[in-house]
C-alpha cells in the first residue's frame, strides 16, 4: 500500500517543514471520494473552469504555456484554503526532501546575501569548502565563471548545490588580498547539523536545535552523551535546550526529541475532519538525562515541531519554558506525491494538540517565565525583531478561542547579552529563583 507523509509545515523563518508521520494512501482516497459527492453543481463549476481555460488559450494576447496555466490554477485553488496548502513542482518537492533528510550534494558553506553578493557566514567542518580553504567573510563573486551579481540568494545556492563528485569553480574576494582567489571544488554529500552543543562552565549542558531533520534525534543523543563525558554525568546540574527561531521539521523527530526527556505519557495528538483519523503518539520508558533539570528556550520564531516539543515538556512538567510566546503553527500538512515527475500536493489535513488537549493554532505556547530581550537601537532601526505569528497570516485556520499575536524573536549573537540564556543558567545554578522552576511532574494534570 502506498504511503504519504504527514508534515506539519512551519510558517516562521521562511516556511520550513516541521512534522512527518505516515498515513495510508487509502485514507486520502476515501476522503476525496466523500468530497466528490457534491453532485451536479460541482461538475458545472468544473465545466466553467474548462471554458475559462480554453478562452485564455484561444484569446490571450500572447500564446500561454498550458502547463503553467494549469499549475497556476492548482496553486490558486490550494492557496485559497490556508497559508500552508500548496502545490510543489518537481524542483520544490526535491528541495523539500533534501531539507527533511538533512543531506544534499554541495560544498558545505553557510552563506548570506550582502550588497548583491554572496558572503560566506562560515564553512562547515570537514566539508569540501572547508578543505579547499574557504573562510568566513569571503565574498563569492562568480560561480562557474558566471557573475553572482543579479542573482537571488536562492539562485546562487542552487548553483552551488549539485550531484556528488561534480566540480564547481568559485571566484572569491578576501579582505586583505588584492587579487581574487580561484577555487576548484568537488561537491560531496553535506549533512546539515541541526544540533549544536557545548558546555556552560563546568556544570550545565547547552543544546541548540535549529531544525527537525532526520539527523536531529541522533544529534541530540550524541550531544547529551558528549556533555556527560566532558563534565561527568554526576556533575551535570541541568540542560538548556534552545529552540528559539527553530521553524520546525519532521514529526517523528519532534516525537523522539520529546521522548528523549520523558518516561511515559502522550506527546502529541493529531485530529482531522474525521474523528476516526485521530492519532496519538506516546513516550517510551527511558529519560536520557536521568531526570536532570531541563529549561527550554522559545520565542516568536519557534514554530510547529518546536512547539510540539515545548508543549509536551511543559504539559508533563518535565521542563520550564523561558522566553517569549511561540509562533502558533498548529496544523498538519499531508504531502501527497503526484507521480511521473509531477511534484506533490501539500494539503492541510489536521490540527495537532499538546498532551493536555491544547490547540496551538494561532495561539502559540506561552513560556512559564517570560523574558524579554533588549534590542540594540541600530538593529531595531533596520531589522524586524518581532515575529507576527500564525494569527497574522492571511487565510489561517482559526484558533479555538482567542487568538494571540506574535512575539519577540531577536537573539543576540553574543551569549553574554542573551537575557533568556542568562536567566536559564542562573535558575539551574540556583543563583536566581522562580516559582516555575523547577517544575513538579506530580502537578501535571493530563487526561487519562
Amino acid at each position: 500500500m502506498r504511503k504519504t507523509s504527514l508534515i506539519l509545515l512551519s510558517a516562521a523563518a521562511g516556511a520550513a517543514l516541521s512534522l512527518l508521520a505516515t498515513q495510508p494512501r487509502l485514507m486520502l482516497v476515501g476522503a476525496s471520494a466523500k468530497a466528490a459527492g457534491g453532485g451536479a453543481d460541482t461538475y458545472r463549476q468544473l465545466n466553467l473552469f474548462g471554458d475559462v481555460f480554453e478562452r485564455v488559450r484561444a484569446d490571450y494576447v500572447e500564446k500561454p504555456d498550458d502547463a503553467k496555466l494549469i499549475e497556476a490554477a492548482i496553486n490558486g485553488m490550494l492557496n485559497g484554503l490556508d497559508p500552508h496548502s500548496s502545490y510543489m513542482d518537481p524542483k520544490s518537492f526535491r528541495e523539500m526532501r533534501e531539507q527533511t533528510s538533512g543531506e544534499f550534494g554541495g560544498l558545505g558553506i553557510e552563506v548570506t546575501m550582502e550588497d548583491g553578493l554572496v558572503k560566506v557566514v562560515a564553512p562547515i567542518d570537514d566539508t569540501p569548502a572547508a578543505k579547499a580553504g574557504v573562510r568566513a567573510g569571503d565574498i563569492i563573486t562568480h560561480i562557474d565563471d558566471e557573475a553572482v551579481q543579479g542573482l537571488t540568494l536562492n539562485q546562487a545556492v542552487d548553483k552551488m548545490r549539485g550531484p556528488v563528485n561534480s566540480k564547481i569553480r568559485l571566484k572569491i574576494l578576501r579582505k586583505g588580498l588584492d587579487k581574487p582567489i580561484d577555487l576548484a571544488i568537488v561537491r560531496d554529500t553535506i549533512k546539515v547539523r541541526s544540533v549544536r552543543s557545548h558546555t556552560e562552565g563546568d556544570d550545565i549542558g547547552y543544546i541548540r536545535i535549529t531544525q527537525f531533520s532526520e539527523q536531529t534525534t541522533d544529534g541530540l543523543k550524541k550531544s547529551i552523551a558528549d556533555i556527560d563525558n566532558q563534565l561527568g554525568a554526576d556533575k551535570v546540574k541541568g540542560f538548556v535546550i534552545d529552540l528559539r527561531n527553530n521553524p520546525g521539521g519532521l514529526l517523528d523527530q519532534a516525537i523522539s526529541v520529546s521522548d528523549t526527556f520523558l518516561e511515559r505519557g502522550e506527546i502529541v495528538s493529531t485530529r482531522g475532519r474525521d474523528p476516526e483519523e485521530t492519532q496519538r503518539f506516546s513516550a517510551r520508558p527511558g529519560d536520557l538525562t536521568k531526570g536532570k533539570p531541563v529549561i527550554v528556550l522559545i520565542n516568536g520564531g519557534s514554530a510547529s515541531a518546536s512547539e510540539i516539543v515545548a508543549g509536551a515538556l511543559q504539559d508533563h512538567r518535565r521542563a520550564t519554558l523561558v522566553g517569549t510566546r511561540s509562533f502558533g503553527k498548529g496544523s498538519v500538512q499531508t504531502i501527497i506525491p503526484l507521480g511521473n515527475g509531477n511534484g506533490a500536493l501539500r494539503l492541510t489535513t489536521a490540527r495537532y494538540f499538546t498532551p493536555s488537549g491544547r490547540s496551538i493554532q494561532a495561539k502559540g505556547i506561552s513560556p512559564d517565565i517570560e523574558v524579554l530581550q533588549s534590542v540594540p537601537e541600530e538593529i531595531a532601526a533596520r531589522a524586524t525583531t518581532e515575529t507576527k505569528g500564525e494569527s497574522s497570516l492571511r487565510g489561517h485556520l482559526k484558533a479555538e478561542g482567542d487568538e494571540q499575536g506574535g512575539s519577540q524573536s531577536y537573539v543576540p549573537p553574543d551569549a553574554k547579552d542573551d537575557t533568556a540564556l542568562t536567566m536559564a543558567l542562573e535558575l539551574i545554578r540556583g543563583t536566581k529563583t522562580n516559582p516555575a522552576y523547577p517544575p513538579n511532574p506530580k502537578s501535571a494534570t493530563l487526561p487519562n
